[in-house]
């Protein structure tokens, strides 16, 4: 037995979306396996997906970010999980198969943030120190832990919020930081996981003439940075230098799994 969680909290990302990536990976996941959301809004979700309400994080002064909530996916225990577990964002769409997410060795492998991104060779060039740290981090959108087994990255984050929230910019810097220092941290294959932005839709000009692809052997199409996933399903996302041209093959698999 696996598991296979998210987190949906606010109102950035309806019931829909956990009730798309839950057919998602019961299409495309053949490990028997739990589906797990963690949320503080259950409505709409279906009934085949366990509800779970999300940890706190016991800060010093009872404040809790928000925006560092996925750190609680570290916690001793998480709920009644044990064993390995594949954290998915709720803004992807799933193409290929998920068994190699669980067979891929490492104790905490991630997509690898730079991967999704255009090369930064001036920031190479002028900022060598951030530019190694930066192509260390890990994206949180798709990684995989064994439940429990990496509480002092929560315990560390617990003991010096404002310090880590000073260091590091969002989550993923700070908790790809504390993998890494453990010998806890590795990447997945550049090919299973792609942007959308970046890998899907043609570079510049070309865009106007070509549409959006999917890449060979990607099996999960990330939204990081812009254009997010809500306004290319809805026809947007375009700027005057970059269309997004025809993506029914993206609806389409989003509505058919949803």
């Amino acid at each position: 037995m696996v598991n296979v969680v998210c987190m949906k909290w606010g109102t950035l990302y309806g019931a829909d979306y956990v009730n798309a990536l839950f057919a998602g990976v019961r299409q495309h996941l053949s490990l028997k396996h739990r589906f797990v959301c963690f949320t503080d809004n259950a409505q709409g979700i279906s009934p085949d997906v366990e509800i779970r309400p999300i940890p706190r994080i016991n800060l010093p002064d009872g404040k809790e970010d928000l925006r560092w909530r996925k750190l609680i996916l570290f916690s001793n225990p998480l709920d009644d999980l044990v064993g390995p577990t594949l954290f998915l964002d709720l803004d992807l769409v799933i193409f290929g198969a998920l068994d190699v997410f669980f067979l891929r060795p490492g104790a905490v492998p991630i997509i690898r943030d730079s991967d999704l991104f255009r090369s930064k060779h001036l920031r190479a060039l002028f900022q060598p120190k951030r530019h190694r740290f930066l192509e260390m981090v890990g994206n949180s959108s798709v990684f995989r832990f064994r439940a429990g087994a990496h509480e002092h990255v929560l315990k560390r984050f617990v003991a010096g919020p404002s310090g880590a929230t000073s260091t590091y910019k969002i989550s993923q810097q700070f908790q790809s930081a504390a993998l890494a220092e453990a010998g806890e941290l590795s990447y997945w294959p550049e090919t299973w996981c792609v942007s959308f932005k970046n890998a899907c839709v043609p570079r510049g000009l070309a865009s106007y003439w070509e549409d959006p692809a999917l890449p060979k052997d990607a099996r999960i199409v990330v939204f990081a940075g812009e254009p997010k996933m809500t306004e290319v399903l809805a026809g947007g996302g375009n700027k005057w230098y970059r269309r997004i041209g025809n993506v029914e093959w993206l609806k389409a698999a989003w509505n058919e799994i949803k």
